[in-house]
C-alpha cells in the first residue's frame, strides 16, 4: 500500500526488511525509486500508480546491490536511471547472473529484469525526468555509486541504504581504500542538506521527521567513529536494546568489526572526518 508522506511523494513498505520504495509524481507520470522487494508488492505498486490515473515514466536505482535493482513487466518500460558509477558497477556484477541462494534473496523475488540501468551523464545532480527537481547526493559510503536522492520541493531526502532507525551503518569493504572516511563524508554531506529536509526515507526503516534526521546522522556517525577506534558502539540498534525482528543486526556489527580489524593489521587505521 502506498503511504503520502509529503505532497506527491508516497513510500510503500516491503516485508522484506522493512524495504522503502519511493513514487514521486510528475506532470506525465511517476518515478519509482528502488522498486521492491517482493514481486507480488512490484505488482501492488504498478496497480496503485495505475488507479492514480498515471505511469511509470522514470525509475532510479540509488546503489547496485540486487534489491535496489529490481523490476517488474507490471512496471512497462520506462529508463532506469542510476549513477554512472552505480549503473557500471551493476553490469559487472551482474554480467555472469547472480547467485540467488548465496545472497539469500526470497523465493518470491522476480529477478527477470534485475539491473539493466543506465547511468545519468557523470558528475550529474539531477534526475532527468519530467518532474519535481530531484538533487543526486552522490558519495562513496556503503557502495559504490550510492546516491541519495533530495526531492527539494517536498523536502524529502530519500537516504539509500542509510539513516535508517534499525540498520546499523553497513560499510563498503571492497574496492575502497577508507570505508570509514567515505562513510563520515557521506554524513557530512547529508548534514549539509539537512536544514532543507522534512522527511528522511531509509532504504530500510521507518520514515522519520527533521529531528529524526539529525538525530540518525549523529547516531552513524558515533557508530562509525567507534568502529573506526575499535570500540564497541554504544547504538540501539545492537545488542539488547534491537528492534524485535532485527536482532541479527548485532552479527553484522560483529562481522564489520572483525573485518575491519583485519584491515587495520594490514593497512593502518582509517582516516578520521
Amino acid at each position: 500500500m502506498l503511504t503520502q508522506i509529503a505532497s506527491g511523494v508516497f513510500v510503500h513498505v516491503s516485508e522484506f526488511c522493512q524495504s522503502n520504495a519511493i513514487v514521486v509524481q510528475g506532470e506525465a507520470g511517476v518515478l519509482l525509486i528502488d522498486p521492491g522487494v517482493h514481486a507480488d508488492e512490484i505488482i501492488g505498486i504498478a496497480h496503485e500508480v495505475a488507479a492514480m490515473g498515471q505511469e511509470v515514466v522514470a525509475g532510479f536505482s540509488t546503489h547496485p546491490h540486487w534489491d535496489h535493482l529490481l523490476w517488474h513487466a507490471s512496471l512497462g518500460d520506462a529508463p532506469r536511471y542510476a549513477t554512472a558509477v552505480g549503473a557500471e558497477t551493476a553490469r559487472v556484477r551482474l554480467a555472469d547472473g547472480i547467485d540467488a541462494k548465496r545472497f539469500g534473496i526470497p523465493d518470491q523475488v522476480s529477478l527477470e529484469l534485475l539491473g539493466d540501468t543506465t547511468g545519468v551523464p557523470a558528475g550529474a545532480t539531477r534526475i532527468p525526468w519530467d518532474g519535481p527537481d530531484i538533487r543526486i547526493i552522490e558519495h562513496r559510503a556503503h557502495a559504490p555509486g550510492h546516491a541519495a536522492l533530495l526531492i527539494e520541493q517536498a523536502g524529502v531526502l530519500v537516504a539509500g541504504d542509510m539513516l535508517s532507525d534499525a540498520l546499523i551503518p553497513l560499510l563498503d569493504f571492497n574496492g575502497t581504500a577508507d570505508p570509514i572516511g567515505d562513510y563520515l563524508a557521506a554524513l557530512q554531506l547529508f548534514d549539509d542538506v539537512a536544514a532543507e529536509v522534512q522527511m528522511v526515507v531509509p532504504g530500510h526503516g521507518s520514515v522519520g521527521g527533521p529531528d529524526d534526521l539529525r538525530a540518525r546522522i549523529d547516531q552513524d556517525r558515533s557508530y562509525v567513529r567507534a568502529l573506526g577506534d575499535g570500540k564497541l558502539p554504544e547504538d540501539s540498534r545492537i545488542g539488547p536494546a534491537a528492534k524485535p525482528g532485527w536482532e541479527w543486526v548485532s552479527g553484522v556489527h560483529e562481522r564489520q568489526a572483525q573485518q575491519l580489524a583485519q584491515r587495520t593489521e594490514q593497512d593502518g587505521p582509517p582516516s578520521e572526518q
